[in-house]
């Protein structure tokens, strides 16, 4: 009786912490919202910023940070494969396993501060590279390898072993059973990974700030060297600490909440294909 009613205690307190959390999580995006939206108009997406951000938009802010996002995926994806397939496949069984698991979680914990200042001093000082959009790709993808790698481990877990006994039964070299069962049958762990890691790389400012964004004057990179993009997140820091003016207020909470929906959308896109994962997984 007395374990009974710890039981139910404990799912009470958590379930309270719970719905703690969605409170204030709905209140922030209801706040954000409710003052973002004036803000959003046709204008708003296709012309840029004027006027310090007090008039004009945020359309070469947006494709700077799909630029960004897109070389993140570009760098991210190839390395979590190779992490992932080391410590599902090529390390079952061994004493690494354990160490790569624990250096994967410790990157996932590093402050998106120190990538920014790495960044700094590698590509900015040492390339000699400037701002440039490369850089910043190439951080955020290092800093989101941790979220694709676990979730691409996880689904490779998951995998049902008699796949893996049928292709090995069938002469399958390991390289062919990776190819041919492993990678087709973990793309949804893949996809996952990549979304959510994007989903946090949208908002991340401190690892850009140092090396890739500026606030006004860029439009389209045509080179690596000397070639900053403008970006969603940066462009709230600047306004939100530079700026009193009223009429730049609304600026920048339509900018947050373009941002908010660009987070929320790769949060959507990857929730069913995580919930397909977990399915999988309880059924096998």
């Amino acid at each position: 009786m007395h374990r009974k009613l710890i039981h139910h205690g404990f799912r009470f307190f958590t379930g309270l912490c719970a719905l703690a959390c969605c409170s204030v999580l709905m209140t922030l995006i209801w706040a954000i919202v409710q003052r973002g939206w004036p803000a959003i108009s046709w204008r708003f997406f296709t012309e840029q910023i004027l006027l310090v951000g007090a008039d004009g938009g945020i359309f070469y802010n947006i494709l700077g940070t799909l630029i960004l996002l897109a070389t993140t995926v570009v760098v991210s994806t190839p390395l979590a494969l190779g992490l992932a397939l080391l410590h599902g496949v090529y390390l079952q069984g061994n004493r690494w396993r354990s160490h790569l698991t624990l250096l994967i979680y410790v990157l996932n914990g590093v402050p998106s501060i120190l990538f920014g200042i790495m960044g700094f001093i590698v590509f900015v000082h040492y390339l000699d590279w400037g701002k440039s959009w490369l850089s910043g790709g190439i951080l955020l993808g290092l800093i989101i390898v941790p979220t694709v790698t676990v979730a691409l481990v996880e689904r490779i877990a998951s995998l049902p072993s008699c796949y893996i006994e049928a292709a090995a039964g069938l002469g399958l070299r390991q390289s062919q059973i990776i190819r041919f069962v492993i990678l087709p049958q973990s793309i949804n762990g893949l996809v996952t990974g990549t979304l959510l890691g994007l989903a946090r790389a949208a908002g991340e400012t401190a690892p850009i700030m140092f090396t890739a964004t500026i606030f006004a004057g860029a439009t389209v990179p045509n080179a690596v060297k000397e070639s900053p993009v403008l970006s969603l997140p940066y462009h709230i820091f600047i306004l939100a600490q530079d700026s009193f003016d009223p009429s730049v207020s609304a600026k920048i909470w339509g900018t947050a909440l373009s941002l908010l929906g660009i987070v929320f959308l790769l949060s959507l896109i990857a929730l069913p294909a995580r919930l397909k994962i977990h399915e999988e997984a309880h059924h096998g």
